[in-house]
């Protein structure tokens, strides 16, 4: 097997994008180093030089995943703009679509076990990410009355919560479970249901 990561002069990137096809294969822990090693057409020693463990590995991948979900969900939101309901129904779609995209990235992010505090680049990834969602939580909740408004932060983390249980039971094949409703649906009408209870939408919107 030619050396690709030598090759083309990005041997940390070529273990990286290794090591995510194989966490998507075979989730973050059915892999060792030595496979990533090979997926990128490297010896098992070079990966050493870049990475202390498959840990590392896996945050490095999970870092990367973040940046792109970040901006995903930038993008979103702009383009709902200046619509606050359409720019948070945004960002729930993207949350979807990158699960969908990026399965590797999403598993080391969210399946893998890592913290996002493992270190300060990886946790500033993650509250960039996080605070897209707040921030089109804090524009639509101007919409409500400020006695029965939640907090921007509670308001995001509800709609999180539903997106990532969409994705983990319905949107990534989980064995022994289906769902009669394509997931985007699921997401959409459980959107819905929790803008409709908190005053945000009408009965028939």
């Amino acid at each position: 097997m030619p050396k690709r990561g030598y090759h083309h002069g990005n041997l940390r990137q070529a273990l990286i994008d290794g090591a995510l096809k194989l966490i998507e294969d075979r989730g973050p822990t059915g892999f060792t180093l030595s496979e990533a090693a090979k997926q990128a057409g490297v010896t098992p020693a070079a990966v050493y030089r870049h990475f202390e463990g498959r840990e590392d590995l896996i945050a490095e991948g999970a870092l990367q995943g973040y940046d792109i979900f970040a901006e995903l969900m930038d993008t979103a939101y702009q383009s709902g703009q200046p619509s606050a309901l359409k720019a948070f129904e945004a960002t729930g779609r993207a949350y979807l679509a990158f699960a969908r995209d990026y399965p590797g990235h999403y598993i080391a992010m969210f399946e893998s076990g890592i913290s996002v505090n493992r270190t300060p680049d990886l946790a500033a990834a993650a509250a960039r990410a996080n605070g897209v969602l707040e921030q089109a939580a804090s524009d639509l909740s101007q919409h409500i009355p400020l006695e029965k408004r939640p907090p921007a932060s509670m308001f995001s983390a509800h709609i999180w919560a539903l997106s990532h249980g969409v994705v983990e039971l319905f949107a990534r094949n989980s064995p022994g479970r289906a769902s009669p409703f394509p997931a985007d649906d699921l997401l959409e009408s459980g959107i819905g249901i929790y803008l409709r209870g908190l005053g945000l939408v009408g009965p028939d919107d």
